[in-house]
């Protein structure tokens, strides 16, 4: 089969966000399993940022990516346009057999649909969480959802939900319960084979042996909640010696108020703040946690949890991570966003032996989310266009 997957940035090298890590994986996985499989993306390196490539295309896993420069790129106010992108979906559409496609609320999606249409290509719609109307520019959402939003959804012959609760979102958009399947995330499992031997982090960072660590990995934005994080571990260290939390992660414009609330709370000696780690970095900091955290205020489906507990860490998650039905009780705690509901559960786990229960049984429950297994539900609905 002949799949093309469209995206505005992907990974590598864009250095955050889970839908430009989702449509790697799956993209790899699906060339593995003998399809041709075309990415067509931008050159976005980070959400301010964008590269310089010295051609635009690459072939790596068995899968060809293009890259296309930007003609507009206004990050701050969320303008952004690819005429070379453009060019070669109405170009080149018609020699797929289905697209894959990754974008809702922008100019990408629109266009994709509009000559998916045209040309009679029928296009998988993959949200990533954007359908609620949250965080800023709510009005503008409800204006691009009226004038383009409910087509995007009405054409796609699926969508695809990463949970029932989104699901359910999309339900209340108006997508038929028979056009939606629910496929969660999956994760490479072969990458996490030959893990780094315990300890390396620590010595890498000057921790102390017997420290024991509460690990945050993922954006440093508002949205992420890591400021509930920071005052519920205050509250630890006034009960427990030996425990340092890490914040590992890119600079999503939060950095200078998670600093402001560190120096207030008078525990800067407590924490770690390392930047974005990346590849056999960001596995030992993983393995070398014993809690990984993540108090978002908002979720659809992080992958840092699968990664986590793929690296045998139990996580504690809010109840906001559309993710909490695979979890619960099964490899981690899942909490209220509110310091002082999660200083209990940090405390319950690093204090009693619960965490050693919930390490085995993430050997377990990571098969559940096996990239190939995600892959062939994918293949089942390209199929069934």
């Amino acid at each position: 089969m002949k799949i093309l997957q469209v995206i505005n940035a992907y990974y590598p090298p864009y250095s955050s966000g889970g839908a430009a890590f989702v449509a790697h994986n799956i993209s790899k996985a699906l060339a593995r399993k003998g399809h041709q499989v075309t990415v067509y993306t931008t050159n976005v390196l980070s959400r301010d940022k964008l590269f310089t490539f010295r051609r635009n295309s690459y072939l790596k896993n068995g899968v060809k990516v293009y890259y296309f420069g930007n003609t507009i790129y206004k990050p701050s106010i969320h303008i952004y346009f690819s005429k070379e992108l453009l060019d070669a979906i109405r170009k080149n559409i018609v020699e797929y057999d289905v697209i894959h496609l990754h974008e809702y609320r922008s100019y990408i999606g629109i266009i994709t649909a509009y000559y998916s249409k045209k040309f009679g290509v029928p296009y998988v719609l993959q949200a990533h969480g954007q359908l609620p109307r949250i965080g800023a520019w709510r009005g503008l959402k409800w204006l691009f959802d009226i004038f383009f939003g409910y087509r995007l959804l009405r054409d796609a012959s699926r969508v695809i939900a990463l949970s029932r609760v989104e699901a359910e979102q999309y339900k209340h958009m108006g997508v038929p319960e028979e056009k939606i399947a629910i496929i969660p995330n999956g994760i490479d499992l072969s990458e996490y084979a030959n893990l780094p031997p315990k300890g390396s982090f620590k010595k890498k960072f000057g921790i102390k042996e017997k420290e024991k660590i509460v690990l945050y990995l993922g954006r440093i934005h508002k949205i992420k909640g890591i400021d509930i994080l920071i005052r519920a571990f205050a509250n630890i260290t006034k009960k427990m010696d030996n425990v340092k939390l890490v914040i590992v992660g890119p600079d999503d414009g939060y950095l200078s108020e998670v600093q402001t609330i560190i120096k207030a709370l008078r525990i800067t000696n407590n924490i770690l703040i390392t930047g974005p780690l990346y590849g056999r970095d960001k596995l030992e900091a993983y393995i070398d946690a014993d809690i990984y955290v993540l108090p978002s205020r908002y979720e659809t489906f992080p992958m840092t949890v699968l990664e986590a507990i793929a690296c045998g860490t139990p996580v504690i998650l809010t109840e906001n991570c559309g993710i909490t039905e695979f979890i619960k009780d099964k490899v981690g705690l899942v909490v209220k966003p509110d310091p002082n509901i999660l200083y209990d559960a940090l405390f319950r786990l690093l204090s009693n032996d619960d965490v050693d229960v919930f390490r085995e049984n993430c050997k377990i429950l990571v098969r559940i989310f096996d990239i190939l297994r995600v892959v062939s539900q994918l293949e089942e609905v390209y199929s069934a266009r």
